[in-house]
């Protein structure tokens, strides 16, 4: 029997340490792998433009991981700074007017253009609040990100509904795909939270909660005074 409950100890005492290690090891491997295949897929689709007598294989004979970032960078700088010149944005505003005559391309370019613009163009973030919104029925809550107030044909059509905010509802666990939604904002619980920490819970599938003001000074009144 003892040697029994030996056994038992020592499986849980592996099983306890792995765990650990898992815990430890797991955000480290993830971070590197993630890291390894953006540099990848930015290499194989930048140095897919550049001449084969140019890749670095052909000068030392292996491949090396972010050469192809290094490219993406230095033409985007020089992009950048061409652009900004009368020349470079002639020459852009000429070739807009080229993609405006095409009526799938336009389309996929403009959302695309208008995207970029709003996402790395504002100085504020891309959400102002996260919130709560009864979801896909009442009494069943979401939570999700307040993006702006409703405005435009859209918030002219909606004025008899009073004051409307367009909401971002995500999935879980990819927080990249989702649903629009324009909500009366008297239906919707704005939550204190940062959107770093909603996210991580959309992400999480509710397994990681941040912890409310409420909870922090309480632990502030229980923990010792020096």
């Amino acid at each position: 029997m003892s040697s029994e409950l030996g056994k038992r100890g020592l499986i849980a005492s592996l099983r306890g340490n792995f765990l650990a290690g898992l815990a430890v090891i797991a955000p480290g491997v993830l971070t590197i792998w993630i890291v390894w295949n953006v540099i990848t897929w930015i290499d194989g689709l930048v140095l897919n433009f550049v001449p084969r007598r140019f890749h670095p294989q052909v000068f030392i004979g292996w491949e090396v991981p972010g050469v192809g970032v290094i490219v993406f960078v230095v033409f985007t700088l020089v992009m950048g700074y061409f652009t900004k010149g009368l020349i470079g944005r002639t020459l852009v505003g000429w070739g807009e007017r080229i993609v405006e005559t095409m009526p799938v391309i336009r389309s996929i370019y403009n959302a695309v253009k208008q995207i970029a613009e709003t996402v790395i163009a504002r100085k504020t973030p891309s959400f102002e609040r996260a919130c709560l919104v009864q979801y896909p029925r009442k009494g069943i809550w979401a939570v999700a990100f307040i993006a702006t107030q409703t405005r435009g044909e859209i918030g002219d059509n909606l004025a008899d509904a009073g004051e409307l905010v367009s909401i971002f509802l995500p999935t879980t666990p990819n927080p990249t795909s989702g649903f629009l939604l324009f909500v009366p904002r008297a239906d919707i619980i704005e939550l204190e939270m940062p959107i770093e920490d909603a996210a991580k819970l959309v992400i999480s599938a509710g397994l990681v909660y941040p912890e409310t003001r409420k909870s922090r000074a309480a632990l502030s009144q229980t923990s010792p005074q020096g």
